[in-house]
């Protein structure tokens, strides 16, 4: 799927807008992941009522308050904004793992006819080789939520499932931001133990020793 970019910069959604253009740095970001390719506008209707729906997904499924480990799931927006500035506006809203490809990148274009994108939203789920998984995932997300990512992850055959996924979003179990020191407090108590064991064994043995 990384080849899909090759020669192409995508820019990370941070405060630095970090770029990656390098060979190396695509394939890192984007190899062996279900890609995203949402195709959306900011002044569009439709795209306002989903964009915070497609932002919730994607968050429980990276961000580390909701899951042990991020999943294997790349997003890249391919804006159809009428201004770099509406882009930039919506993109402040949006999570910062996200990819875009810079307003004036010619090759937004190309993917719009590539995947024959009519009208917005339109959520392109693609496989690691660049097959299509879903031409359009807009309404399997509203409707299934996280739950649909499970199909995608089997239909795409991913290489090494390096992630876990909460067994259940609804109730949602979350992380406490106490957990680590709850942690910390069990390693310790763990380690006086053992060092309990020790002394006790050390003074047995002095005692067989004398007696």
């Amino acid at each position: 799927m990384a080849a899909l970019f090759i020669n192409k910069t995508l820019i990370v959604n941070n405060k630095d807008n970090d770029k990656l253009e390098l060979e190396r740095e695509l394939i890192c970001a984007l190899e062996n992941k279900v890609m995203l390719l949402y195709f959306g506008s900011s002044e569009c209707p439709k795209c306002k009522e989903f964009a915070p729906i497609l932002k919730e997904f994607y968050v429980r499924l990276t961000d580390e308050f909701y899951v042990e480990r991020a999943s294997q799931l790349v997003l890249v927006y391919v804006s159809l904004d009428e201004t770099e500035e509406k882009q930039d506006e919506f993109l402040k809203k949006m999570p910062k793992r996200w990819l875009f490809l810079s307003f004036d990148d010619d090759f937004k274009r190309e993917l719009e006819l590539r995947f024959s994108v009519k009208t917005p939203p339109v959520v392109v789920v693609l496989k690691p080789n660049g097959d299509i998984i879903a031409a359009n995932a807009v309404e399997e997300i509203k409707q299934a939520g996280t739950a649909c990512f499970k199909n995608w992850q089997e239909a795409a055959d991913l290489v090494e499932r390096n992630f876990r996924l909460q067994e259940d979003f609804g109730p949602l179990t979350l992380r406490s931001i106490t957990d680590p020191l709850r942690r910390l407090k069990y390693k310790v108590a763990k380690d006086k133990r053992r060092k309990k064991d020790k002394d006790e064994g050390e003074d047995e043995d002095k005692d067989n020793a004398f007696s």
